[in-house]
C-alpha cells in the first residue's frame, strides 16, 4: 500500500482555564495521525500550558509519550483542585451541571477579585500550577531544536502590546506570564518588564505561525465560544459575556487582518482550519472554567477528541491542499449597509 504523504500542522491554542482540556482532547487525537506532524504551536494561558507540555514530551520521546504527558498534566491539575474551596454545590451535582455559579466560594472569589487586587493581600505570590508545570515540562528539552517551535503570548502591562516568547527563551516564568490573570495574580516580571495574561492581546497569537513559520496548514483550536444565544441580564452574566468577547477580540482582529491580506494576494500558500467546541461549550457557564474535577476534564477531553475526529473524517484529505475554514463568512457581516467592496472582510 502506498504510504500517505505527511503535512506539517501548526497549532493555535486558545486559553480558557479548565476548558483547555478540550484542546487536550483535540491534540490527543491529532497525535494519533503520523501523517500530520506538529511543527509549531502558538498558545496562550491554558493553551500555553498545553503547548509546552506536548512540545517538551515530543522533544524527548514519542507521540504516545506526548499523549501520556498531557493526561498526566491534567490529572495533576485535577488533583491539586481537590483542596480548593471552589467546588460544585450538592444541588449542582444533583442537577448534573458543571457550573460553579452556586458555589459560595466562587462568589467570594469573584467579589474579592473586583474589590481587592493581588497586591493588597498578604497571600504569597505564587501560581498554583508552578509545581505541576515543573513536574511535567522539561524546559531544557523544550528549548532544543528537537522540540516543535513554541510561541507563548503575554501582555506587556506597561505598553499594552503582545510579547511573544519562543525558544530558546522559554521558561517557567514565560508560561506563568501567559496565564497571569491580573485580577487573580500579580504581574510576572521578566527582564524588568511586567506581564499579564496574553489573552487580552493574542488568544492565541496567529502572526508568529503566519509570519515566522513556513506557509502551510494552520489549525486553530478554539475553547472560547464566539457566540452565545440570548442577552445576558444579570450583572454576573453581563460581566461573563464581556469577558468572553474581550478574550476573543484579538483573535477576531487577526482573522480579519489575515483575511484581508489573503484577499490582496498575500499568504496564498497558507491553509486555514478550525476545530472548536462552540456548540458544546456554550452550554456551560463561564464559571465552569474554574472547575477542575477529573470527571469534568474528561468530559471536555472527550468532546475535544470527538471534534478532532470529526474534523479529520471530513477534512483529512484537504490538509496540505486547501482551506477548510473561511473566517470571511463571519467577518463580512461586520459592516451593515451598502459598502463598496463588501465582498472582502470588513
Amino acid at each position: 500500500m502506498q504510504e500517505q504523504p505527511t503535512h506539517d500542522i501548526r497549532l493555535a491554542l486558545q486559553g480558557g482555564g479548565s476548558h483547555g482540556a478540550l484542546a487536550w482532547g483535540v491534540i490527543d487525537r491529532l497525535l494519533d495521525e503520523t501523517r500530520f506532524p506538529i511543527a509549531a504551536i502558538s498558545g496562550t494561558s491554558a493553551g500555553a500550558m498545553n503547548a509546552v507540555v506536548v512540545a517538551s514530551a515530543l522533544a524527548t520521546g514519542t507521540r504516545q509519550d506526548a499523549k501520556d504527558a498531557l493526561r498526566a498534566f491534567w490529572k495533576d491539575v485535577s488533583l491539586a483542585g481537590r483542596t480548593s474551596p471552589i467546588q460544585r454545590t450538592p444541588m449542582a451535582r444533583w442537577l448534573g451541571t458543571w457550573s460553579l455559579d452556586d458555589s459560595p466560594a466562587y462568589h467570594w472569589l469573584d467579589m474579592m477579585s473586583r474589590a481587592v487586587s493581588p497586591y493588597q493581600t498578604t497571600l504569597p505570590n505564587f501560581h498554583p500550577l508552578e509545581g505541576i508545570l515543573l513536574r511535567h515540562v522539561d524546559f531544557a528539552a523544550l528549548n532544543t531544536p528537537d522540540a516543535p517551535r513554541v510561541y507563548l503570548t503575554a501582555t506587556n502591562v506597561r505598553t499594552g502590546l503582545p510579547k511573544v516568547f519562543t525558544q530558546p527563551a522559554l521558561t517557567l516564568k514565560t508560561v506563568l506570564a501567559s496565564a497571569a490573570l491580573p485580577t487573580l495574580f500579580r504581574a510576572v516580571e521578566i527582564e524588568g518588564e511586567p506581564y499579564w495574561d496574553g489573552g487580552y492581546v493574542g488568544n492565541p497569537a496567529l502572526f508568529p505561525l503566519v509570519a515566522l513559520e513556513k506557509p502551510g496548514d494552520l489549525l486553530i483550536v478554539q475553547t472560547n465560544p464566539f457566540t452565545r444565544d440570548g442577552v445576558p441580564r444579570s450583572a454576573r452574566d453581563i460581566a461573563n459575556r464581556l469577558n468572553e468577547i474581550t478574550f476573543n477580540s484579538a483573535l477576531l482582529k487577526e482573522l480579519r487582518a489575515l483575511t484581508n491580506a489573503r484577499a490582496a494576494g498575500q499568504y496564498s500558500s497558507l491553509r486555514l482550519h478550525r476545530v472548536h467546541g462552540d456548540d458544546h461549550l456554550s452550554e456551560f457557564a463561564p464559571s465552569s472554567k474554574l472547575n477542575v474535577e477529573w470527571a469534568y476534564l474528561q468530559h471536555l477531553f472527550d468532546s475535544g477528541h470527538r471534534q478532532a475526529a470529526r474534523f479529520l473524517d471530513r477534512h483529512a484529505d484537504n490538509i496540505g491542499q486547501r482551506d477548510t475554514y473561511d473566517p470571511g463568512d463571519m467577518l463580512r457581516d461586520i459592516i451593515e449597509g451598502d459598502v463598496p467592496g463588501k465582498t472582502a472582510a470588513a
